[in-house]
């Protein structure tokens, strides 16, 4: 498939992002895949798993995870009482599935066969959060209620084996598969409320019952609602971001919000100050904080995001956010790390300062390159990223080399 398209609506083409690795200019192993399984422009970070340990002393008493008996029925039920957050949005949700897979799961629960569990978080006025098996829940309530989904009513195709149900909408079965449809038990694993947000993230970062494992950010867009959700959304949409990073940031897993989120929770909380080097927990907050900003503390940052976007674009050109290495044919994927340090300290700088950097952008490239040869550099954006040594190894790195820059440019003149 040559066109994909993504989380807000545009039509990527997958074909220039995938042959780029064919030449063997990149090996497709270093970089992150899409939901179709095709290799991403964005590189994969390394994870140090001792980091990504938890370490606090939790009472197991507040460990509560419940495995709950459900039908069909009782879901949709919850589903138009509000009481199930499918996550809007959640790329996961709808699109990624074709009408064909969705009739095959049908299709199974016609012909009795069981499917896998559906893993949910359970949030503090009692709803549920769906983190595995929105897409299984979506497509039955497609077939079954679509009024639950806001989508449009799935009719059957692609059967295996009940091909006669070719062209079927709910309404046109027996009622009595009808009753067996609704009635149709289910396996519900609910993490209780109270249960540590650590512990609920570290359980639902191992589950991985439905092809490719849940990304981080997915993750946490599932667990925590709220503003924070629909304002990552709106900056990884912007045509700043678009810009700056060549529009190569698919949304389809959620690589684009998780790479706004890191600017913001640099902007929220200084890399100087960055200590627990648990990183997704770090992120977890920054979202929690995100929710609790005023208009005026999202305009303020947006704005930031903007200038910082558009001074990365005019300095780097189409080597933004890549580890930048003359003379070599292809360019880098885009790095996370490397967008979180440039982008936080463009943000900072002055009007004047953004513009000396886009004067000397042929110097501050140079400089780049070097830094890209400091191996202790090179480790601080590829491995381990989390550490807070390296945190502040990286992001000191590149203040150094643009606050040089600057200075030397103002000497000059």
């Amino acid at each position: 498939m040559a066109a994909l398209e993504d989380s807000h609506g545009r039509t990527r083409d997958r074909r220039s992002v995938f042959e780029r690795y064919q030449d063997g200019a990149d090996e497709p192993a270093n970089v992150e895949v899409g939901a179709d399984g095709r290799p991403t422009d964005v590189e994969r970070e390394e994870v140090d798993q001792e980091l990504d340990r938890i370490t606090s002393p939790f009472d197991p008493e507040h460990i509560d995870i419940e495995t709950r008996a459900s039908t069909v029925d009782l879901l949709l039920s919850r589903l138009r009482n509000e009481m199930i957050d499918l996550a809007p949005d959640f790329q996961r949700r709808a699109g990624i599935w074709t009408d064909e897979k969705q009739s095959r799961l049908v299709e199974s629960l016609l012909l009795r066969i069981p499917i896998p569990s559906f893993y949910a978080a359970e949030q503090k006025d009692g709803s549920w959060a769906i983190v595995d098996g929105i897409q299984r829940l979506t497509s039955i309530a497609r077939f079954v209620d679509a009024r639950t989904v806001g989508g449009p009513p799935l009719r059957l195709k692609g059967l295996e084996y009940l091909r006669n149900f070719d062209g079927a909408g709910f309404q046109d079965l027996s009622g009595k598969l009808q009753i067996r449809l609704r009635e149709t038990e289910v396996v519900v694993h609910v993490i209780r409320r109270g249960t540590p947000e650590p512990v609920m993230f570290n359980v639902f970062a191992r589950i991985n019952t439905g092809g490719e494992p849940l990304t981080r950010q997915e993750i946490r867009h599932a667990l925590i609602p709220g503003r924070a959700r629909t304002y990552l959304a709106e900056l990884a949409a912007s045509e700043a971001f678009q810009s700056a990073t060549g529009g190569s940031v698919l949304g389809d897993r959620m690589a684009d919000r998780e790479m706004v989120l890191r600017f913001l929770a640099f902007r929220l909380t200084p890399p100087e100050d960055y200590r627990q080097g648990q990183f997704d927990q770090f992120l977890a907050d920054a979202m929690h904080r995100i929710n609790r900003l005023g208009a005026d503390g999202e305009r303020e940052l947006s704005e930031e995001f903007e200038r910082a976007m558009t001074t990365a674009r005019d300095v780097f050109g189409v080597h933004a956010f890549r580890k930048y290495r003359p003379g070599r044919q292809r360019k880098s994927p885009i790095n996370k790390a490397l967008f979180e340090s440039i982008a936080v300290n463009l943000g900072t700088l002055g009007p004047e300062e953004r513009a000396t950097l886009a004067a000397a952008h042929e110097v501050v490239l140079g400089l780049f390159a070097d830094l890209m040869e400091d191996s202790e550099f090179e480790r601080a954006v590829s491995v381990a990223t989390g550490d807070p040594k390296k945190v502040r190894k990286r992001f000191e790195a590149v203040r150094v080399l643009f606050q040089e820059t600057i200075d030397e440019a103002g000497d000059g003149q």
